[in-house]
């Protein structure tokens, strides 16, 4: 029977596994609760975790009991990244960037006779290399390069030589234009995965790392991603949590103003109605409102108006207008109160409303003067 995984999809698991070994703890999270069940099911058992020492500072522990909704005020507060704490053991500080790394001229067309210098000179380096000579073989890696800027496995090996100095910034330069060169070059993508782990730059570490094992897989290759690879799942995790947080926060924003509208549009209607009921503006019918304004008020709640009136420009500027229906000529420049215009003119089709005067523009639309006032609840 074939395993019915890939290679890559197999040393993702392998790395997940290896990470929960090192950490059981994390299989009692709800998140891997159905991981622990699986285990279990098999006649496993997951170890109980430990219990956490207080840590001598400021810094309050984090309560397992209290959920994301039970602490609204201190998620906006908090910084987003503060529970994302990485071990950046194994990592070092990054070499800065040298304008005057030799990366060969990319023009340059190499006759034979300078490719088998260049295969000559490069054989000269990795023997340097191989012997521990570091400074000696990059010298004769970038006079190699210079012969022959056309080669990628030049830019690879004095990647690894920098590399072998600490300076992981000049080996992500090299590979980077190896890797241009040669994209199928699984020592390039090796080499500079290793020195973003270096730099603590996980997500892109394990993404190399990865592609350097599906193209040829070798042990150091998968030894170093197993480094990176739960880091990078964790940054991952944490990311897509931020923005789950960020479109659940957004989506009760944006319920709470529509929530907002409709109790003000609600209110001002009630308003409106015990005005006119009281005579100031007209004696109602048995039935309510006069049925001119009881149109009206029905088109002030319709739902694509009362959508609009969420807007706060919008609600100021008519708030604007209901005070002084020619104030309606300093909005004819503004998209939004004229998009507002030309729904109501359409809805009302160029009639008019008893009792409430006219107002320029609008089509014969009633004036805006004894329009209710809008509610503070739409800033």
């Amino acid at each position: 029977m074939s395993c019915p995984f890939n290679a890559e999809s197999l040393a993702q698991l392998k790395a997940f596994t290896s990470f929960c070994q090192t950490r059981p703890e994390l299989l009692h999270t709800p998140d891997l609760l159905f991981f622990k069940e699986f285990i279990e099911s098999f006649g496993g058992r997951i170890p109980e975790p430990k219990a956490k020492p207080q840590k001598m500072d400021d810094t309050k522990p984090e309560s397992p009991t209290l959920s994301d909704e039970d602490l609204p005020d201190l998620e906006e507060q908090s910084d987003p990244e503060s529970d994302l704490e990485l071990d950046m053991e194994g990592c070092i500080e990054p070499d800065k960037f040298d304008e005057s790394q030799k990366m060969g001229d990319p023009d340059k067309e190499p006759t034979e006779e300078e490719q088998d210098q260049a295969d000559e000179i490069k054989r000269e380096a990795l023997s340097e290399l191989g012997n521990g000579n570091i400074e000696k073989a990059i010298e004769l890696f970038t006079k190699a390069i210079e012969t022959n800027p056309k080669l990628a496995i030049l830019y690879t090996k004095r990647g690894q030589a920098f590399l072998k100095q600490n300076k992981p910034n000049a080996c992500i330069k090299d590979c980077t234009h190896a890797l241009e060169l040669n994209p199928d070059s699984a020592a390039g993508y090796k080499f500079r995965g290793r020195a973003y782990r270096l730099i603590g730059k996980w997500e892109e570490a394990a993404k190399d790392l990865r592609q350097a094992c599906k193209i040829d897989f070798d042990e150091q290759s998968d030894e170093w991603l197993k480094e990176a690879q739960p880091f990078a799942l964790k940054i991952e995790n944490h990311r897509v949590k931020q923005e789950r947080k960020k479109l659940d926060k957004e989506e009760k924003e944006r319920k709470e103003r529509l929530r907002r509208a409709k109790e003000a549009h609600a209110k001002a209607a009630e308003q409106k109605q015990k005005g006119e009921e009281s005579g100031a503006g007209g004696r109602a019918p048995e039935g309510g409102m006069p049925r001119g304004m009881d149109d009206f008020m029905k088109l002030m709640q319709d739902p694509e108006i009362m959508e609009a009136f969420q807007d706060p420009e919008v609600a100021a500027a008519f708030q604007d207008i209901s005070s002084n229906p020619a104030n309606i000529a300093k909005y004819q420049s503004n998209p939004k109160v004229q998009a507002l215009l030309s729904k109501l003119t359409s809805k009302i089709g160029g009639g008019g409303f008893p009792g409430m005067g006219g107002m320029p523009g609008m089509g014969g639309m009633p004036g805006m003067g004894n329009f209710p006032p809008q509610d503070d609840g739409l800033d």
